[in-house]
């Protein structure tokens, strides 16, 4: 059963299919509302899913042309993926995930959301060909790498986030090469990357064979500067030559006063989480 406070808080109903919640929560960890009624795994003091994982799965369900297979790179706990499963309730996923912990979490959330059938975890290095050799090409590439240099960043204080912060597995780059090899004809490659550093991000995708197709830079309070941005890619072997990228208005998150701005209000309702400032109904 759900509390009537999950069904409908402050006038606003959370859809989608309801999980079958049979997976308990253990010390140390968290179960928190993703999409719709998807919740997520998390330790309460390690690496947590961020607004960037979630723009980077709109994202990429905004714009790939079609998706029967999905993959998502160093995936985590899985909440890129996660969020487009709920999103695109035909694809099967494929996630590569290095890390045991973060992979045992996914596989947790997996379960409770009643997702076993649509997802593979793999647990090895994105950048080891042979993780995925097995399998088919995929119609989509999601990943958010890492943003920084092993040495250019102050170290996390949980071993979970670490790889999730700087480069102890790969870079950018590493992301656009595996991409580049397991995308399907025509497929998209979408992922997240700091803005200061597009240059570094659009340098390896053309290292690897792939065009920018379009870029959205997003601005956390309005006024300020972009600090990401989200990229969508194909192999430029799909696509006719001398195209330019197109580069969207900034995304605001947040107006000059604090309040979540009208576009992405309507975002978070488009992956089944309340608009504006309502908070997600607390878990029962």
């Amino acid at each position: 059963m759900h509390d009537d406070d999950d069904v409908e808080y402050r006038g606003w109903k959370r859809p989608g299919p309801l999980p079958p919640r049979c997976v308990e929560v253990e010390d140390g960890e968290s179960l928190d509302y993703l999409c719709g009624w998807f919740r997520i795994f998390q330790y309460e003091r390690g690496h947590r899913y961020s607004t960037d994982d979630v723009l980077t799965a709109w994202y990429a369900t905004q714009w790939a042309p079609r998706v029967s297979r999905a993959a998502d790179l160093g995936s985590g706990i899985g909440s890129v993926a996660l969020i487009c499963a709920w999103r695109l309730p035909a694809a099967t996923f494929c996630t590569v995930e290095a890390q045991a912990m973060s992979a045992r979490l996914a596989r947790k959330s997996i379960r409770y959301n009643g997702l076993e059938a649509r997802f593979t975890v793999y647990e090895g290095d994105l950048r080891d060909s042979s993780v995925l050799a097995d399998e088919p090409p995929f119609d989509l590439v999601t990943g958010s790498p890492p943003y920084w240099h092993a040495s250019a960043a102050t170290g996390a204080a949980h071993p979970q986030a670490v790889p999730a912060r700087m480069e102890i597995r790969g870079s950018v780059a590493d992301y656009a090469a595996a991409a580049a090899r397991i995308l399907a004809t025509g497929g998209m490659f979408v992922f997240v990357f700091p803005f200061i550093q597009r240059g570094r991000a659009e340098q390896a995708l053309a290292a690897n064979g792939l065009v920018l197709l379009r870029r959205r830079d997003v601005v956390f309070k309005e006024g300020e500067p972009p600090m990401i941005s989200l990229f969508a890619a194909m192999r430029a072997a799909d696509l006719p030559p001398g195209r330019e990228a197109w580069i969207e208005p900034p995304l605001i998150i947040r107006t000059k006063s604090g309040s979540v701005h009208p576009e992405y209000a309507a975002i978070r309702i488009s992956f089944g989480f309340p608009p504006g400032d309502i908070p997600a109904a607390p878990i029962s």
